[in-house]
């Protein structure tokens, strides 16, 4: 196949996959499963500004990726019967790309913007007045003939969605009146998400072939619902096209993840501390470079739920290998990693 012809079918496979996500996202709050707390401070606040015929206050939703955060920002404005716009940090490259934003909205709209934490600082700026007192100031002309013109926003919700909330600065975070952080999912409610798409995308899947899935999604629900897709392909080409707890295992050696929901750079990123850093501590570059992945990716993807399994420690030294991840991965730890503690 042609390399132009393969960039197309790339693509297309891409948009498909995309639609199937936005096809599974819950339309109404009480289709989301899970993070029960946040759910039930978001419906208090709903109900209470629709009574009041007021905007809901602006909103910060924090978590690792694949969670919901889009998802619940796109609820969020449908239980408020409005339309929501989407953006993101990097795209708002210019005060000018934000003003322009801010200036179309309808009152009562949502404005989403994803990955804020990668606003620009000049951009930032203007958002704090906006947040504050719904005006922006707008810097017409240049030189000594420049002057500053304050412009009227209709009433709206700004909701950010951050995967490092500590890289947010101070004056931006407190403008937020209501702060949200999701946490990674149980299996059981996992178990649900994946039942739950089965159904939409009517997929045949017994409980064990659910739970097989569920239990090696890590917590995530995007994950959950990719390799339901992936396990159905299995099934379709393999079996007889029904996802039994034997047809999930198998699917799974093939997609080379093991029983704790660790794909291949999961386990080269732990075998390399292990192995090569007798255990740790080693400096997240240095880790990044060893097994051919940026920097930033294995601090945000994947060592969230490698710590959360306890298998990997973030120290003012570097990274360091668990006993747990020894074990998990067979590895005598008097044998690599005198040094581990």
């Amino acid at each position: 196949m042609p390399d132009e012809d393969r960039e197309l079918a790339s693509k297309a496979v891409s948009q498909e996959e995309q639609a199937l996500d936005i096809t599974l996202r819950p339309r109404l709050l009480k289709d989301f499963i899970g993070q029960e707390a946040n759910k039930e401070q978001l419906r208090i606040f709903i109900k209470a500004a629709r009574g009041r015929g007021d905007v809901l206050d602006h909103i910060l939703i924090s978590g690792p990726p694949g969670l919901g955060k889009t998802t619940l920002a796109t609820i969020i404005a449908g239980e408020l019967q409005v339309n929501i716009r989407h953006t993101s940090g990097p795209a708002l490259e210019r005060q000018g790309d934000l003003a322009a934003i801010l200036t179309n909205l309808e009152p009562g709209e949502v404005l989403f913007i994803d990955e804020i934490h990668r606003l620009p600082r000049v951009v930032e700026e203007i958002l704090y007045p906006a947040l504050e007192d719904f005006k922006i100031d707008i810097v017409i002309g240049k030189g000594p003939g420049a002057r500053s013109v304050r412009l009227e926003l209709p009433p709206y919700t700004l909701i950010g969605a951050t995967t490092r909330v500590g890289l947010m600065t101070g004056p931006l975070l407190t403008r937020f009146g209501v702060s949200m952080r999701l946490n990674y999912y149980p299996t059981e409610e996992v178990d649900k998400i994946v039942k739950r798409a089965a159904g939409i995308l009517d997929i045949k899947v017994d409980d064990e072939g659910a739970a097989e899935v569920a239990r090696r999604a890590r917590g995530t629900p995007r994950i959950a619902n990719r390799l339901l897709r992936r396990v159905r392909d299995y099934a379709e080409v393999e079996a007889d096209g029904v996802v039994t707890g034997d047809v999930a295992r198998k699917a799974m050696e093939m997609l080379q993840i093991d029983p704790m929901g660790l794909d291949m750079l999961d386990q080269a990123l732990l075998a390399t501390v292990i192995d090569k850093f007798a255990g740790g501590p080693v400096g997240l570059k240095t880790l990044a470079a060893a097994v051919g992945e940026e920097p930033d990716t294995l601090e945000e993807v994947y060592e969230p739920f490698l710590m959360q399994l306890g298998f990997l420690k973030r120290t003012p030294r570097g990274r360091v290998a668990t006993p747990r991840a020894f074990k998990h991965l067979g590895r005598d730890i008097e044998g690599g990693g005198g040094s581990l503690f």
